[in-house]
């Protein structure tokens, strides 16, 4: 317990740290890849975000999802790419391989599913290498280029909120 929040902190001290390099620059190309990462411990409707996404004209094949869970249990089956703070280490390095992956995935659009500020949540967002990034208004603002001020639960105000906008911007 107490390491945890030892590690916690160490988390989120590297990434205040590295939060002041974060370049902000935006390029006009077309989405096509989308990743996903999602907080299981507060939103399970996974499924039902993807037909949202797949509703708006992205190809379910290119769409990845990234699980985070609190504590994973031997016998859980999720389907999709997880990790945990144990895959974290004290300095702040990916140790499981799918999420290595995932991380140098250069994907057009990153989607950062969470509204509860988590440091290996916000550690993995700050390391993709996605060129556009989405998320919540109630997490750091300098992680997102784009935050949509809206509750996890409300994957259809989300997602409509998502494309209006990037159909603004040009970007589908």
């Amino acid at each position: 317990m107490f390491l945890n929040f030892l590690k916690n902190f160490f988390l989120k001290r590297k990434l205040k740290n590295s939060l002041f390099n974060v370049s902000s620059s935006l390029s006009n190309q077309k989405i096509n890849t989308v990743g996903i990462i999602v907080d299981e411990s507060y939103f399970n409707d996974k499924a039902n975000l993807i037909k949202e996404l797949i509703k708006n004209d992205l190809r379910q094949n290119n769409i990845k999802l990234l699980v985070y869970k609190d504590k994973l249990k031997k016998n859980d089956v999720i389907g999709f790419s997880s990790f945990n703070m144990k895959d974290v280490s004290w300095n702040g390095e990916i140790q499981q391989q799918e999420v290595n992956d995932f991380l140098s995935t250069p994907f057009d659009m990153l989607i950062s599913y969470y509204d509860v500020t988590k440091a290996p949540l916000l550690l993995v967002t700050q390391q993709s290498k996605a060129i556009f990034k989405v998320g919540f208004s109630s997490i750091d603002k300098r992680l997102n280029h784009f935050m949509i001020n809206t509750s996890a639960e409300n994957f259809k105000v989300f997602s409509d909120e998502l494309f209006k906008y990037l159909r603004i911007l040009n970007k589908i």
